[in-house]
């Protein structure tokens, strides 16, 4: 499974990329709006994908279907690598249809039932985003959506790739390590908490204090 950062902030996603095991950034309108607003969004996206490579996806904001095909067409004069980010109604889906057509890849997001990532899959979505903390916030079973996405996934051998979004601990991200999802979009801090430990931090310290001893013994 591969891991993207989910964040706008591009010293958290430059300190997630020299990490070595950042594979790729998802960001949207509410991640955008938290940063800086003097900095200008083409520069912010631009660096960001440099920063790291691989996917980068942007999201359009209109909501009728020419409006996100213009947005798109807009996005990649500027940035050639995009994938376009779209959210998952009617018009949405026609776009996703007709970029796909083109060849463009596309994110469908804003998906919370295994029935919505398989409509957007039909679509002709590059990658489909089941969100998981919102659903937990509804008191729902999140990853049960992704579990059952995985499911239909492997019994029709469909191309679209699943993304996990929203996740908001580490327990998600192991859980949609575990149910099969291709991707885990992350935000940075979950992503530092999920590097630690106590025993690591304690076994570092022993070998440490251990080499430590064994040096001042030899002099």
């Amino acid at each position: 499974m591969e891991l993207y950062v989910d964040s706008a902030n591009l010293a958290d996603i430059k300190h997630a990329a020299s990490l070595g095991f950042i594979s790729g950034v998802t960001t949207n309108p509410s991640l955008l709006a938290k940063e800086d607003p003097s900095l200008d969004i083409k520069d912010l996206l631009l660096d960001i994908h440099k920063s790291v490579g691989g996917h980068t996806s942007v999201e359009v904001i209109s909501t009728d279907t020419d409006g996100m095909l213009r947005e798109a067409d807009e996005i990649l004069k500027w940035f050639p690598e995009a994938t376009i980010k779209i959210p998952f109604i009617p018009a949405g889906l026609t776009a996703v249809s007709e970029l796909s057509r083109q060849g463009i890849p596309t994110n469908v997001t804003l998906l919370f039932t295994a029935l919505q990532a398989l409509i957007a899959a039909n679509a002709g979505a590059t990658y489909v985003s089941l969100f998981l903390g919102r659903l937990d916030d509804m008191g729902t079973d999140a990853m049960q959506a992704i579990e059952d996405t995985v499911e239909i996934w492997d019994m029709h051998d469909l191309e679209a790739l699943i993304i996990a979004a929203s996740i908001r601990h580490p327990i998600h991200l192991l859980g949609v390590a575990r149910a099969g999802a291709h991707i885990a979009t992350v935000p940075y801090k979950v992503l530092m908490q999920s590097m630690q430990h106590p025993l690591t931090d304690a076994g570092l310290a022993s070998f440490l204090k251990d080499h430590e001893k064994m040096m001042k013994a030899k002099s």
